[in-house]
């Protein structure tokens, strides 16, 4: 065959061969031009691929689904990235100092030492040591599905990172897992970066450990308040038992305490018992969901209080007290948490004065413990508590808490569940100054508006009378007597009538302004709060007296000076006054207080020898006894208490120091003289520089009606016509004849909101009453009734009719 023949075309589909330089299928003769026209065409196509169809408008704005998916695919490439470098390179370290915290040091403001808080209590204990009740209950209180689920809570976490960066404060929502790798290998601080440590740690943890190794870690490091690291230590700090003979009740307290250790444990604070219990149900009823506690068994269990606290030796005396009241103090004006503070190594002065500090235990020791008798029952019951504040700095100089750390671990200084009595009063006068009140009829109120003290008198709204009429001690009735008179006598029926004429509302106003807590259980504004029902702190009382020595100017107190860890200083707030009520408001109270002092129920601390403001006041059933006073650059108040030291029930104080009652004007009076005169006496006595209201100044009174032998009329016969029926028990002291009391107060007074006597010259002690009435002023009864401190005479212990 021939090389030409070698040569051949293709077949159309008609079986004509194409012509030479043309496509398959098309015409001899056009392939040319339609090769120009398709190349055209791809060259189009190319252009547009590669510069987009061009967009106007709006659209210009809004990335093309291509760039949406590149970025998106980009980020996860770099939080993959991140992930893998994170896993790589954070390894799991060694456990971290704080594991084995360092002790805290505690200073007065001379430098000297009050306290070392101890070594950490901590015991560590196996899981298989733990009862599975317990275990449970702190799983229903952390992390009910930690078994099941991962290590970390991603979305958990990157809102706290997020808040953490944009300072919205602290985020919770951890895993038991993440709260184990910061408790034990990194530390409380709340950064991104710990969060990020945190989150890589846990996932490796989680695949090189089991669940129930990190969970018996996470017991034995967790923090539960009292000093006790784990639950070993805190089944021993709260209950005196090791953890395996812990109930299901104790277990779910335990656990409740892991959220917040302070906040829940009642004894130590017995006012937030309410939100233990809630707390406490909420773990309980989460073992019941998860199937974990039987539900008729859940019916049937019963709140667990613990028992009282057993703290280390080096804490007794007044420094456990002293160290209680700084952590709290750092606690809540949010300087240190108690977890941070718990990891030790802090250097903490304080504001306390050591000398004044010695100087009011002393005073203790000789006005009130050295008059106990271990012969006299009552005796057995007395307690104690104290504070004094520097006006002008609000500093704190001394505080007394109690007998002994180590034998009552509640502070009497700061606990808020005993009545405050009549030394309330002040701020009723106080806040009818400041809103310019007036009286039913009209009249504006100074000191020497005069008043009807008859005893049980109705108080009257302006709407008409309420169902409210406290009596006045022994049922004296006083007639007209000045406001003055009032304060010195205490007067119950008089402070209760111009409380409604200031407006209950208006009368806790100015109480809180003057510094009482917001938060004080029993500030109710109704007229009872005239007499004393609410339960603030002997604290409280001290920074509101302070304030009306101040000339009104009110300030927070002050404990604690300085702080510093690793010699570095950490910064504190710094304290800011203002003009809390008016400067004449503040000094006509004090002026009508120094005639407490000069002639009424509280006579005895003109002890102090110098000019000095005060008032006298009593709990109902003369649970406690109280003086609040002060000079020109020193407040102080004194409280002797009553409580059972078995139960920790509180107690009247009928029968203590061999007496027939307790009264603020005696043992309270006397101590405050003797520790005032002592923390002053290198210093120079200063008079009180007042700017009283207008109308202010003292008047002649009206005389008072006096029997022959030159004591007030006898009570009066006559009964209220309204209110709730009278109630009388027997007396709970026993027969006690009666006696001359052994204060030297003014006559007849109102203290506190039941009845109680201070005497006059040898009168007896304070009568109490719980069945007096309280009511809001729209005729709704309830609250407590009048506290009388004052007449002369004898006064039996035990409730009156009122």
């Amino acid at each position: 065959m021939s090389d030409e023949s070698q040569h051949w075309a293709p077949r159309d589909p008609s079986g004509a061969a194409a012509a030479p330089g043309s496509h398959r299928g098309e015409p001899p003769g056009n392939g040319g031009k339609n090769r120009k026209d398709r190349d055209r065409k791809d060259r189009d196509r190319k252009d547009r691929k590669n510069r987009g169809e061009r967009r106007t408008g709006w659209r210009r704005a809004i990335p093309t689904w291509r760039m949406a998916l590149g970025t998106v695919l980009g980020l996860a490439l770099l939080l993959i990235g991140g992930f893998v470098a994170g896993y790589q390179f954070v390894d799991i370290p060694a456990a971290n100092a704080a594991a084995t915290a360092q002790s805290n040091v505690y200073l007065y403001s001379d430098g000297s030492v009050i306290a070392r808080d101890g070594d950490v209590n901590r015991e560590k204990v196996k899981l298989s040591q733990v009862p599975a009740t317990v275990q449970h209950a702190v799983l229903a209180a952390e992390d009910r599905d930690f078994y099941s689920d991962r290590a970390v809570d991603v979305k958990a976490m990157v809102r706290a990172g997020w808040n953490t960066m944009t300072g919205k404060g602290k985020q919770g929502g951890s895993t038991i897992t993440q709260q184990y790798v910061k408790n034990y290998y990194l530390g409380q601080e709340r950064t991104v970066v710990r969060k990020a440590k945190e989150f890589f740690i846990a996932v490796k943890l989680n695949r090189e450990e089991t669940k129930d190794q990190i969970f018996e870690g996470y017991l034995n490091t967790s923090y539960f308040g009292r000093n006790a690291y784990g639950i070993q230590a805190a089944a021993q700090a709260y209950y005196g038992k090791n953890v395996e003979d812990l109930s299901t009740a104790e277990g779910a307290y335990l656990a409740s305490l892991l959220n917040a250790p302070s906040a829940y444990d009642v004894v130590a604070h017995p006012e937030n018992k309410p939100a233990a219990q809630h707390r406490w149900n909420y773990v309980l009823d989460g073992m019941v969901k998860e199937n974990w506690l039987d539900s008729a068994e859940r019916a049937t269990t019963d709140f667990p209080t613990p028992g009282e606290a057993r703290p280390p030796t080096g804490l007794s005396g007044q420094r456990g007290y002293i160290v209680q009241a700084v952590e709290d103090h750092l606690n809540r004006r949010g300087i240190l948490d108690e977890k941070t503070l718990a990891t030790g190594g802090y250097r903490i002065t304080t504001t306390l004065d050591k000398a004044k500090q010695d100087a009011f235990v002393k005073a203790v020791d000789t006005n009130v413990m050295s008059r106990t008798s271990a012969r006299r029952k009552a005796d057995r019951n007395v307690r104690v508590g104290g504070a004094s504040i520097v006006p002008a700095t609000g500093e704190v100089v001394a505080l007394y808490g109690g007998i002994d750390y180590t034998k009552q671990y509640v502070s009497n200084a700061t606990r808020r569940d005993y009545q405050v009595g009549s030394v309330f009063k002040p701020f009723v006068l106080t806040s009818a100054v400041v809103n310019d009140s007036t009286t039913q009829d009209g009249e504006r109120i100074t000191p020497n508006t005069v008043y009807d003290g008859a005893n049980k008198r109705m108080v009257v709204g302006v709407q008409g009378p309420t169902d409210y009429a406290p009596a006045n001690e022994d049922d004296v009735d006083y007639g007209d007597i000045t406001v003055r008179t009032a304060t010195d006598k205490s007067v119950n029926s008089v402070y209760a009538q111009m409380a409604q004429d200031v407006g209950p509302g208006k009368v806790r106003d100015t109480a809180v302004a003057l510094g009482i807590p917001t938060d004080t259980p029993d500030l109710t504004a109704s007229p009872s709060i005239a007499l004393g029902t609410a339960n603030a702190s002997v604290l409280d009382m001290t920074e509101a007296y302070a304030t009306l020595a101040d000339h009104g100017r009110h300030g927070r107190h002050v404990l604690v000076g300085k702080v510093t860890k690793d010699g570095t200083e950490i910064e504190l707030p710094e304290r800011t006054t203002d003009q809390a009520v008016s400067r004449e408001a503040a000094d006509t109270t004090t002026a009508v207080l120094r005639g407490v002092v000069e002639g009424g129920t509280g006579t005895a601390a003109q002890a102090v020898g110098r000019p000095a403001a005060g008032k006298t006041g009593t709990a109902e059933e003369d649970r406690a006894a109280w003086f609040a006073g002060y000079t020109p650059d020193l407040a102080t108040v004194v409280a002797v208490m009553g409580q059972n030291p078995d139960t920790g029930a509180q107690t009247p104080l009928y029968g203590a120091f061999g007496l027939p009652r307790v009264n603020g004007g005696g043992a309270p009076a006397e101590t405050w003289a003797a520790y005032t005169e002592a923390a002053l006496r290198s210093s120079p006595a200063k008079e009180f520089d007042l700017e009283t209201a207008p109308g202010s100044d003292e008047e002649d009174e009206p005389p008072l009606d006096e029997n022959p032998d030159g004591g007030t009329d006898p009570p009066s016969s006559s009964e209220p016509t309204t209110g709730p029926s009278d109630t009388t028990e027997s007396d709970p002291a026993g027969s006690i004849p009666p006696t001359s009391g052994t204060d030297t107060g003014g006559t007849g007074g109102t203290d506190g909101g039941t009845n109680d006597t201070a005497g006059a010259t040898g009168g007896s002690g304070e009568t109490r009453s719980t069945s007096g009435t309280g009511g809001d002023g729209d005729g709704d009864s309830g609250g407590g009734g009048g506290a009388v401190e004052g007449a002369s005479g004898p006064g039996l212990p035990g409730d009156r009719p009122v």
